[in-house]
């Protein structure tokens, strides 16, 4: 969900009836520390640092931090279960608004990357709203203050009426585990988040698979560079006595990134398609999902013709006020509304009956409606 990340402010004590140790940012934690200011931080086992991260609401939000991890002890906030969540308590490696963790080798480029390990444990409760999620962010640019432009979320654990940025897109098989894929945007970055079908209380798992799956779906490239890895909570209501027990992460560099699946960004055939469809035409279905300031768009073409289709283009107008920003599994240009998608090399043939499905995510000014008619290869196709 959209989580905007704030500086570390210099910010009063917290009280509740009783005096409360509070770690500001810098500390470094050698007995249980409790931090009650919103963005405070301490250091724990001299590589990790563990952030309050209060930045949703007003209420109270404290933490115990120990040797290996933390745990919420006091949240008041509460907010809407349609809209983001009251803060972001987590550990993390890397850079997070300039506060980076010691001897961190963060930011690095992808394609520098030759492993990632994780280990992490939860501690869940009943009777509260939150999500339990890793949280990976990259950047075209070495940042190491502000938000970057991706937020990949592996989400362990979800309890009550809440979901992720955007909608589900599919699934894919990642450490081990099935996971359902949703990709949206929360207003200041893209995100791709994978969404455990139950509750997962520990793993074992290389963060670089996920990297790499994104990259695969177009959303980055191995030019981009990783800031930071962070695991915590996201709590909506409640959330008293959920934890981290024990995190463990690494980036090893000096190898070169997985490639299981085909590349998403594969430069487009080289000659312009020009196998129109065969008696009985096209169709394309058209699903989307847009919030205030943007949309997503899933669209799959089917060749209903009798003959092959060898390299496609798909043409349409988008209505006023959107804008195409990125895409995956197709190259979108959009010229004033005039839309066209050609296909990526390894989607470029439809047998009859055939499907190719592609996507993207754009900005929205004023009231979303959707296209109202398509052409493939110059021949007006059917929606579904």
């Amino acid at each position: 969900m959209k989580r905007p990340l704030r500086a570390l402010a210099a910010a009063g004590l917290l009280a509740a009836g009783s005096l409360v140790a509070v770690a500001l940012g810098g500390g470094t934690a050698s007995a249980d520390t409790q931090i009650c200011e919103p963005y405070g931080s301490t250091v724990i086992g001299g590589r990790y640092v563990v952030q309050n991260n209060r930045w949703g609401t007003s209420a109270q939000q404290c933490i115990n931090v120990t040797g290996t991890g933390f745990s919420i002890t006091s949240q008041q906030g509460s907010a809407p279960t349609n809209g983001a969540p009251v803060s972001y308590p987590s550990i993390f490696v890397g850079c997070h608004y300039t506060n980076c963790s010691p001897g961190t080798n963060l930011p690095v480029q992808v394609k520098s990357i030759s492993s990632a390990p994780a280990s992490i444990s939860y501690n869940y409760v009943s009777g509260a709203t939150y999500d339990a999620a890793y949280d990976i962010w990259l950047d075209p640019s070495p940042k190491r203050d502000g938000v970057n432009q991706m937020e990949i979320m592996i989400w362990f654990n979800r309890q009550g009426p809440i979901q992720p940025i955007g909608s589900a897109v599919g699934s894919t098989n990642l450490a081990g585990r099935t996971w359902e894929v949703w990709r949206g945007n929360n207003g200041g970055n893209n995100v791709i988040s994978y969404v455990a079908p139950s509750a997962i209380p520990s793993l074992s798992f290389n963060v670089l698979d996920f990297i790499a799956d994104t990259r695969n779906r177009g959303a980055i490239t191995n030019d981009w560079y990783l800031t930071s890895i962070q695991a915590g909570f996201e709590p909506w209501q409640g959330g008293a006595g959920l934890a981290v027990t024990n995190f463990s992460q690494s980036v090893n560099t000096g190898g070169t990134p997985p490639t299981t699946t085909p590349p998403t960004t594969t430069p487009p055939t080289t000659t312009p398609p020009t196998t129109p469809p065969a008696t009985g035409g096209c169709a394309v279905k058209y699903t989307s999902n847009s919030w205030n300031s943007g949309f997503t768009a899933d669209v799959t073409i089917t060749n209903r013709g009798s003959s092959t289709i060898n390299g496609w283009a798909l043409t349409y107008n988008l209505p006023s006020g959107q804008q195409v920003t990125n895409a995956w599994n197709a190259t979108v240009t959009q010229s004033g509304a005039a839309v066209t998608a050609r296909n990526v090399a390894f989607n470029g043939t439809l047998a009859p009956g055939g499907t190719a499905t592609f996507g993207y995510q754009g900005t929205l000014n004023g009231t979303y409606s959707t296209p109202t008619s398509f052409s493939l290869n110059g021949v007006a196709c059917s929606r579904t």
